[in-house]
């Protein structure tokens, strides 16, 4: 069978999870376009295909990739969420990347640090919500390097494409002496 590459940093994305008076944090995805790039490029786009089935009233995707070795295709599924804008397209995006991450790809994303952006490092508005006023962020950030060792995140950078600058960096390789 053949082993998916790691994804490069121009192909990872990053969301904002929290918002706080002392800045945000960020999380790190892929998203189901990258997925399907990776699946072409490594396998062929005949070699793979995707089925959506639900069971007990949630959306799973089956990704299949055929193995030439054995003569037939083999499945990976998983369950999807809905998406806070496009309720069916997010929930089967979500199950296909799933399912893409039970076959390898973007699987090292789950070795990511914690990922906190400085309040002087992001733009901080208020919004009014349900009555009460929280803060958020417009801003959009960048991943400008990732380095891997056997498929952990041992380096990243990201940048406030907003600001124009860097605003995170990381680093856990071994100092050399």
């Amino acid at each position: 069978m053949n082993k998916f590459r790691e994804l490069r940093a121009d192909e990872i994305d990053c969301r904002v999870s929290t918002v706080s008076a002392k800045g945000c944090s960020l999380l790190l995805y892929k998203d189901a376009r990258c997925d399907m790039n990776i699946l072409d490029e490594t396998v062929k786009p005949e070699n793979w295909q995707r089925t959506h089935e639900v069971i007990n009233g949630n959306l799973f995707c089956n990704v299949s990739i055929y193995n030439e070795e054995a003569g037939q295709w083999i499945a990976k599924q998983d369950v999807g969420t809905e998406s806070y804008t496009e309720k069916e397209k997010g929930q089967a995006s979500d199950a296909f990347k799933r399912a893409c991450f039970n076959w390898g790809i973007g699987r090292e994303l789950y070795t990511a640090p914690f990922i906190w952006v400085s309040e002087k490092d992001v733009t901080l508005k208020e919004k009014e919500e349900r009555g009460q006023k929280k803060l958020t962020t417009y801003d959009k950030f960048r991943v400008t390097q990732i380095i891997y060792d056997r498929g952990i995140i041992v380096a990243l950078a990201i940048k406030n494409e907003s600001l124009g600058r860097l605003v995170y960096k990381y680093d856990a390789r071994p100092k050399k002496e």
